[in-house]
C-alpha cells in the first residue's frame, strides 16, 4: 500500500496523523506534576488522579502502553454500544461521514480500548457490507453526485479507484480493436485435459 494511504501506523501517512489527532476521554488514574495547565478548570499546577480530560489518541495510546498506565481511556462515542446497534442493524443506511471522516482508520485504534472485542467485530460488519454497497453505486454515480457525501475516507479512495478503474475499461472496450483471446497456457491446459480424458 502505498504511505500516504497506509492504514496502520505510519509516519508518513496523513490519513493516520489526522486520525490519531481524534480527542477521546480519558481520566488520569494518577497524579501528573506540573500539566495542570491541560486542565482548564482548575488553577493548579499538577494534574490530580480522577481527572477526567480529552486527550488526542496518539497520546492516549502512549500513556496507556506504560508499565504502570497513567490513564484509563474510554471510546469515542461513534463506537459506543448505542452507535453499534445502529451499525448491526443496517450500516449501509448510515451516513458515515458523520460519524467521523476517518471512521475505520480511528476505530482501529479506538478497538485496542475494548477488551471485550466489540469494536472490532462491528468494524468489519459495517465494511463488509457497505463494500458491496459502494461496488453497486460505482455504476451508479451519474444518477447520484452525492454519494460520496456519505462516504469516508477509505471509502471515498475505495470508490474513486473503482469508478476509474471502471470508466478506464469502458474507454478500452469502445476503443480497442484487439480482440480477447485465451491464453496459449489455457489453450494448452485444455488440450491436454482432452488428451488425458481419451486416455482413459
Amino acid at each position: 500500500m502505498p504511505l500516504q494511504t497506509a492504514y496502520c501506523p505510519d509516519y508518513y501517512s496523513i490519513d493516520d496523523i489526522l486520525a490519531t489527532q481524534e480527542r477521546i476521554p480519558c481520566k488520569f488514574l494518577q497524579d501528573v506534576p506540573k500539566l495542570g495547565k491541560l486542565n482548564p478548570a482548575v488553577e493548579e499546577a499538577d494534574l490530580k488522579s480522577g481527572t477526567n480530560l480529552e486527550l488526542p489518541v496518539w497520546l492516549a495510546l502512549e500513556l496507556t502502553t506504560t508499565r504502570q498506565p497513567i490513564i484509563a481511556p474510554d471510546l469515542p462515542k461513534f463506537y459506543k454500544e448505542a452507535y453499534r446497534e445502529i451499525l448491526k442493524a443496517d450500516p449501509c443506511a448510515v451516513d458515515l461521514h458523520k460519524f467521523g471522516l476517518y471512521f475505520y482508520e480511528l476505530g482501529s485504534y479506538a478497538k485496542q480500548f475494548d477488551p471485550r472485542g466489540d469494536v472490532a467485530e462491528i468494524l468489519l460488519h459495517t465494511f463488509t457490507l457497505r463494500f458491496r454497497q459502494i461496488m453497486d453505486l460505482v455504476d451508479n454515480v451519474l444518477s447520484d453526485p452525492t454519494i460520496t457525501q456519505r462516504l469516508d475516507a477509505l471509502e471515498c479512495s475505495m470508490f474513486k479507484t473503482a469508478h476509474d478503474a471502471k470508466l478506464k475499461l469502458t474507454s478500452w472496450l469502445n476503443v480497442s480493436e484487439v480482440p480477447l483471446e485465451a491464453a496459449a497456457m489455457v489453450v494448452n491446459h485444455k488440450k491436454r485435459k482432452r488428451v488425458d480424458e481419451d486416455v482413459f
